[in-house]
């Protein structure tokens, strides 16, 4: 089944449609990194320290508090913040380059240029790996930060504990997943249209 060139720019259209909608909602949701009270090991006199956090906030019992790094020591909480830093600046960027990278999709498979189309994908691509060292990041961010809270409480204060990355994460993702498909199929677009011009023409 020959797949046409129309069919190739339009799927790649609606991945990198989808993916900025699932980037956009990872970061704007608060569900990257959840903490809930074991059931089995609870003690009612212990205080309830589920929460589910974003990248922005914290919401603890229905309360929004800005995200803080507390109790670290000086070194661990300058290296925390920093990742931190990186991360909210790293996602966003990848969202903002998403939406000029749909415009140029545009462009190009309206201008059926191979070279254009190329430098899409290509763009795309950093798209994804700039989202995928976001999230990566995040990920070391979590475990080092939750490292750290073990050796000031000791292994028995998280005894009560336990400790998920939640959807928000997850469809941060699927964007990085999406996007990469995005940049393959426009690859795939310009490959077409290089070998329709570079064959007889026909009528």
């Amino acid at each position: 089944m020959k797949v046409s060139f129309g069919a190739l720019v339009i799927a790649a259209g609606i991945c990198g449609i989808l993916s900025f909608a699932f980037l956009a909602t990872s970061l704007g949701t608060e569900y990257w990194y959840i903490i809930e009270m074991n059931p089995l090991n609870y003690m009612s006199d212990f205080e309830d320290l589920s929460s589910h956090s974003g990248l922005w906030s914290t919401n603890e019992d229905g309360k929004m508090n800005v995200d803080t790094i507390d109790s670290f020591t000086a070194d661990s909480e300058l290296h925390m913040l920093s990742m931190h830093s990186a991360i909210v600046v790293v996602l966003p960027l990848s969202l903002v380059l998403l939406l000029f990278g749909g415009i140029c999709g545009l462009v190009s498979s309206l201008a059926r240029s191979p070279v254009l189309l190329t430098r899409t994908a290509c763009y795309f691509f950093i798209c994804s790996l700039l989202t995928l060292g976001g999230v990566s990041l995040y990920i070391v961010y979590s475990y080092q930060a939750l490292a750290e809270t073990e050796r000031l409480v000791g292994p028995e204060g998280l005894a009560y504990i336990h400790t998920s990355f939640g959807w928000s994460l997850g469809l941060a993702c699927l964007s990085y997943g999406l996007e990469l498909l995005a940049g393959v199929l426009l690859l795939v677009a310009a490959r077409m249209v290089k070998l329709q011009h570079s064959s007889p023409t026909r009528t």
